[in-house]
């Protein structure tokens, strides 16, 4: 019996086979881990974006509720018409402030 046969009876050839077959499921397996990992992750941020945008209509129902009650608060004092004006101005001058303040932002990430 030779040495060769006794260390490697399977011979050379069958154990780079055995090699590449290792590699290509270890490489399918760590494809899979990734796409199970992607998957998790998508998700878990799918879910969250949804109570985001729940979180973002009861937020805006609330803001629509505080400038219906400032327009009958201000009823009152200045009649309805007026007090709709008045703070339909008033969110109108707060919206192009922000809108000037998002401009402005924008031209200074323009230059850099």
């Amino acid at each position: 019996m030779d040495v060769r046969d006794r260390v490697l009876p399977e011979g050379i050839p069958h154990l780079v086979t055995q090699l590449a077959t290792d590699v290509r499921d270890v490489a399918k397996a760590e494809i899979g881990l990734a796409r199970a990992k992607a998957g998790f992750a998508v998700t878990r941020y799918k879910a969250a974006a949804i109570r985001f945008a729940v979180a973002g209509v009861l937020a805006l129902a609330a803001l629509i509720a505080l400038l219906v009650g400032a327009i009958f608060a201000l009823a009152t004092l200045i009649g309805p018409g007026w007090a709709t004006v008045a703070v339909v101005g008033v969110v109108l001058a707060i919206a192009g402030l922000i809108a000037l303040s998002g401009k402005s932002a924008l031209s200074k990430g323009a230059g850099e």
